[in-house]
């Protein structure tokens, strides 16, 4: 690290020294800062000066501790792991994207008609925060999949819902149990919240029990898992394994238990909720997998306690969601035709993430994914394969923005990858993590 770019006097500047430095790429994400005492003695300062500033520089989620190895800052954006043709692709030689997590455009119900037929009159400051067509709906998906009863609210998409459950739940320097890995921008939002984020290993079955119950502790207050189309893993929970879970959540009943389940109509997999019996607990259904990136609306129902929680800290802040997005949401979510599209979207995700699954096996690689249209890929080198496979016209997913402890992977975006493609693809991948192999050979 060059220690060039960190300078100040004061717990202030020092951490503006470094939020400038990662800013302009003189640091860069995942590089670790200097030992506290270490920078105090180069900048001849007290270690409570410097301590303080790496601890803002955590509040502002620039950062991370890592226990005994220090103090790391953190990767900044999703884009980040992406190759540069993808982010720029008027610069580059154009990749097949299967990096950025995106659902097949010509598998999302279309917009329009719905839009024409939408109510034009203005919404004013009275009367329902949100439509109550929409929540009685939700609420309707909701029981169908043998979730409890329970009101609904309506949030700007999964994470805003997230975010104001755990800020009526926890403080900052939390611990907050999470599946390892998971995706990138839960990761972002507790680094951003001030909370630590503790591993919970997952295989095919969801999060492993005996993980589960090593990190459980009093300090805990809260566990964020996913029920289904897990990402990156695409782990969906069992029958089975949701017996043994329930049974180690028991030993913290006053924990807050968030499900997500952002991917619900096309997943491929059924809803096996965790929630049964506990006091404090939500499910989290976010649209955007299947309706459509930019209709940023998601239906979070839970107990009446923390459903109150939620929506009193919304009224503080956004107020409610466009009712625009919210009838929108309602006429494609309960279009017939919608339905008959978002059923055979889940078929077609599942024979395209099968594709590369058999094609990998094919080649004796193992990949994981049980539900939705994410494939995790364990790899010895995530920077040396990410790079292999874009020389070979592929963009995939480095797994280091999902990991913490987990083992290097890479995540492949299957929604749009033909059978034909995958099997080339899987004869990419083998030639790239394989080529000391196939010298000798």
């Amino acid at each position: 690290m060059s220690r060039t770019a960190i300078r100040g006097s004061n717990a202030t500047t020092i951490a503006s020294s470094i939020e400038n430095a990662l800013h302009s790429g003189t640091l860069g994400g995942g590089q670790r800062l200097p030992a506290i005492r270490e920078l105090a003695k180069t900048l001849r300062v007290s270690p409570v000066t410097v301590a303080a500033a790496y601890r803002l520089l955590r509040t502002r989620g620039l950062a991370a501790g890592d226990g005994r190895r220090g103090t790391a800052l953190r990767v900044q954006a999703h884009l980040a792991a992406m190759p540069a043709e993808v982010r720029n692709p008027d610069k580059g030689r154009g990749l097949i994207d299967l990096a950025t997590g995106n659902p097949d455009p010509t598998l999302l119900p279309s917009i329009g008609p719905a839009i024409q037929a939408l109510d034009p009159n203005t919404r004013l400051y009275d009367g329902s925060l949100d439509v109550l067509a929409l929540v009685a709906f939700a609420a309707g998906e909701f029981a169908a999949d043998g979730v409890a009863a329970g009101p609904v609210a309506v949030t700007s998409g999964s994470l805003d819902a997230i975010e104001r459950l755990l800020l009526e739940s926890v403080r900052p320097g939390d611990r907050v149990a999470v599946e390892d890995p998971t995706f990138p921008a839960l990761l972002d939002l507790l680094g951003f919240l001030g909370l630590v984020a503790v591993p919970v290993s997952v295989d095919d079955e969801g999060a492993r029990p005996e993980s589960l119950e090593r990190v459980l502790a009093p300090r805990v207050p809260a566990v964020v898992l996913s029920l289904r189309a897990q990402n990156p893993t695409g782990a969906a929970i069992s029958e089975r394994r949701a017996a043994d879970l329930v049974r180690v959540l028991r030993q913290r009943p006053q924990a807050l238990l968030v499900e997500i389940d952002d991917s619900a109509a096309v997943s491929g997999s059924p809803l096996v909720t965790l929630t049964g019996g506990r006091e404090h607990w939500a499910v989290v259904r976010s649209t955007s997998k299947w309706l459509g990136p930019d209709l940023r609306v998601a239906v979070t129902t839970g107990d009446a306690v923390t459903i109150a929680r939620l929506q009193r800290r919304q009224v503080v802040n956004v107020r409610w969601v466009s009712h625009l997005l919210q009838n929108l949401t309602l006429a494609l979510w309960s279009d017939p035709s919608s339905g008959r599209l978002l059923a055979r979207a889940a078929e077609v995700y599942a024979e395209r993430r099968h594709a590369l699954i058999d094609a990998l096996a094919v080649r004796d690689i193992h990949a994981h994914g049980r539900s939705g249209f994410n494939v995790w890929i364990p790899v010895r080198e995530e920077t040396a394969t990410v790079q292999a496979l874009a020389e070979r016209g592929w963009a995939v997913a480095a797994g280091e923005r999902f990991r913490l402890k987990s083992p290097p992977a890479i995540r492949v975006t299957t929604s749009a990858l033909l059978p034909e493609e995958a099997r080339r693809l899987a004869g990419d991948l083998a030639a790239a993590i394989r080529p000391r192999a196939t010298a000798l050979a």
